[in-house]
């Protein structure tokens, strides 16, 4: 497993602005949680999702590739990191 976080930099208050996936050997996601800049987070993993957050149903794209563009940092996190998110996210819900 890969575990990536993706800040987005935008002003819209109903978007999320930072996103945590777990990603499987072939690249696609295994589970995600988003949080919006007003403290709402959601989650969805592979038996659950919701009408605003969902698994990609493509392989996730090369970090350089997000971070090229300039409303977007991506990086490689720890599993620790990750769960601390997914917990956080499935307490609230």
């Amino acid at each position: 497993m890969r575990y990536v976080k993706v800040t987005w930099d935008h002003g819209s208050a109903e978007d999320p602005v930072l996103y945590f996936s777990e990603l499987g050997d072939d690249g696609y996601e295994t589970r995600k949680v988003q949080f919006c800049r007003d403290g709402r987070s959601e989650w969805a993993d592979e038996s659950f999702e919701t009408a605003t957050v969902g698994l990609s149903g493509i392989p996730f794209p090369p970090l350089e590739e997000i971070s090229s563009q300039p409303e977007f940092i991506a990086q490689v996190i720890t599993s620790e990191e990750f769960e601390r998110a997914w917990n956080e996210a499935q307490a609230k819900s």
